[in-house]
């Protein structure tokens, strides 16, 4: 701290710094408040944040808005109001959606506020209706199967006219035989 005292500490810069990281890295953003919850009911939530490519942290907000500022997200500051936690998300964001509010509803104390993912600012019914998205590997799978399908059929019919004219000149040649 400096000496007339209006210098922001490191260790209160350094966080900035860090969240600020985070917020650029991040795909999307989940703001959530987490109120009553226990160590080992966050531990829980951690977990299958984790396993989808997100990561659960408490910074204080002020510190927050700052960052978020400084990320050029300045939708969040509406949804730092009271004790609230952060979701980064750099993997599946539906796939962390969906570990997010499965963990607020077996533990009603954990509530979504809302996030950010690009540029746009979401509320907390757009959390639940991103968590009912399929996963990634099944929409990029529904995708190749509608790519597919007119594919298949093209080559279908490219196959079916060459042996339709075989069996046509099969049988204009026994009729011919037949006659003969």
């Amino acid at each position: 701290m400096s000496e007339n005292g209006n210098a922001p500490r490191a260790d209160k810069v350094a966080v900035v710094e860090e969240v600020t990281a985070k917020l650029n890295a991040a795909t999307a953003v989940f703001v959530s408040e987490y109120r009553g919850l226990t160590v080992s009911q966050l531990a829980d939530l951690r977990k299958p944040l984790r396993e989808s490519g997100a990561e659960h942290k408490v910074y204080k907000n002020t510190l927050v808005k700052l960052a978020a500022t400084a990320a050029g997200m300045e939708g969040l500051h509406q949804h730092l109001v009271g004790p609230t936690a952060l979701t980064f998300v750099s993997g599946d964001v539906a796939a962390a959606a969906k570990a997010l509010t499965q963990q607020a509803k077996a533990t009603p104390a954990l509530v979504l506020k809302g996030g950010m993912m690009g540029d746009t600012v979401m509320s907390a019914e757009d959390l639940k209706i991103l968590a009912d998205l399929p996963p990634r590997e099944v929409l990029l799978a529904k995708f190749a199967g509608a790519l597919q399908a007119p594919l298949v059929k093209t080559a279908g019919l490219l196959q079916a006219m060459p042996r339709n004219f075989a069996y046509g000149l099969d049988a204009l040649i026994q009729q011919r035989e037949e006659a003969a």
